[in-house]
Formats: C-alpha cells, structure tokens, sequence
C-alpha cells in the first residue's frame, strides 16, 4: 500500500505491479476463452474488450470492498486502543498518539488504520477538529459505523458524557458486526464455491462435446445466424452470473 500522505478514498482502488499483472493475465484469459469458445476466432477476441474492461473493475471492485473490511476490523481495534488509553487518564487527543503506537506494533505501520490514524494526527497538529478527521475518514471509507461512530463522539464529547463507555460500547458493536459476517460467509461458502463451479460448466460443456463430437458446433462457428446464436447465449450467460453474484453477496 502507499505510504502517499493523500488521504484514500475507499471506493477506488489502484492495482500493485502485481496484482495489475495478475488482473492483466486473468482478463485476457478470460476474453480468450470466450473468444474461442464461443465463436471460435481470436479476432472476436478485440470485440469482446468490453469484457476485459468489466472484469478489470469488478477485480478492482472486490478489492476495495476487502480493504474496507480490513479498516472497519482494524478500526474496531483502534476503538478499544483508545477506550483503553481514555482510561489510563490520556485526553482524547494523546490517546490516539498512544493508539497509533499500539497498531504499528499489532498491524505494522503502512497498514490501512495506520496510515488513516496519521492522517488524523497531522489534522490535529494544524488544529482541525477530531469529530470532523473521523468523519471524514467515514465518508471516505463508506462505512457507517465510522460515521456514526464520528456523530456519537460528538455528541459525548460536546455533552460530557462517558467517553470510555461509549468507546467500549462502539467497539463492541463493531465486533458484533464483523462476527455476524464471519459467520455469514462461513455459511454461504459451499455456494460461493457452487457458484465458481457453476460459472465454468458452459465452458466445459463445449470443451466436452467439441473433443468428443468434432464438428457437432461447426454450424453455430463462422456464420452470421451462429454468432447471433452464441452472443445471446453469452448474454444470457452474463445475467445468470450477475444473479448469482447478487446472491452470494450479504452485507451485513
């Protein structure tokens, strides 16, 4: 991850080397398989870019989403790190100095709530509000437990209520929340993996019968009627995929 001193916005995200390569391969893999498949020519390949294109921001997309669920379990931690120093006698503001040390030990210093505790501190040294970094840092990540988090600190801070309790209780829902999804996932495992399966069977359908039975899909290769054939096969193959997508996805 960068150590840019930028503030990130969550719902983008820049590929590494690596994983821009990765995505590159897999892409074009994908667009070649298809390509050949159905409609058996590598120029439907430069057609089919479209394709590429979607797969690139749907691998950029889960990405993002990952890294969100990392901050909001990394966020929880900086939560009980501050009820924590809150607690030893720290203002607000030297609790998350005392904070920012206790993540770099357990997460490590180019980590995404390390990273975001700087930022808030450098907002502090030029004298921007607390209440207002961490709501920032809600918008910015899309999660609306920082968010919420950022209205109730508020309300506690400007009203004098138990800031050590509302820290404790925050960082308990928070938990709560990301056990809850755990268990989700744990759950709808077996019909993620289902669903991968699922999404090569037409590929290996094809593969099965053209080895088996050479020349069965020569009609449907190499002519109009059979290319119109396949792309709404494929279409319709692209909306079961989405749906499946759809279903496997719970957000808590």
């Amino acid at each position: 991850m960068s150590k840019s001193c930028k503030p990130q916005d969550y719902a983008e995200y820049h590929f590494s080397l690596r994983e821009g390569m990765l995505a590159f391969l897999e892409g074009g893999f994908l667009v070649g398989m298809i390509g050949y498949f159905f409609y058996r020519s590598w120029i439907a390949c430069l057609f089919l870019l479209p394709v590429f294109v979607l797969f690139i921001r749907e691998r950029k997309r889960r990405l993002a989403k990952k890294r969100r669920q990392e901050l909001s379990l990394q966020f929880k931690d900086l939560v009980l790190a501050l009820a924590a120093n809150v607690k030893a006698g720290y203002s607000v503001e030297n609790a998350m100095r005392e904070s920012c040390r206790d993540l770099e030990l357990l997460y490590g210093g180019d980590s995404p709530i390390c990273l975001e505790v700087r930022h808030i501190l450098r907002g502090l040294e030029n004298n921007m509000v607390l209440e207002r970094l961490l709501y920032d840092l809600g918008v910015r990540s899309r999660l609306t437990d920082i968010m919420q988090f950022a209205d109730v600190f508020l309300i506690a801070k400007r009203s004098g209520g138990n800031l050590t309790e509302i820290l404790e209780k925050t960082a308990e829902v928070i938990g709560q929340k990301i056990e809850t999804d755990k268990e989700i996932q744990l759950m709808i495992g077996a019909k993620k993996m289902e669903q991968k399966i699922m999404n090569m069977v037409p590929f290996l359908i094809i593969f099965y019968i053209g080895t088996t039975s050479p020349g069965f899909f020569d009609v449907l290769y190499h002519n109009l009627v059979g290319a119109a054939v396949m792309t709404v096969c494929l279409l319709f193959y692209g909306a079961a995929y989405l749906v499946s997508r759809k279903i496997v996805e719970i957000e808590v």
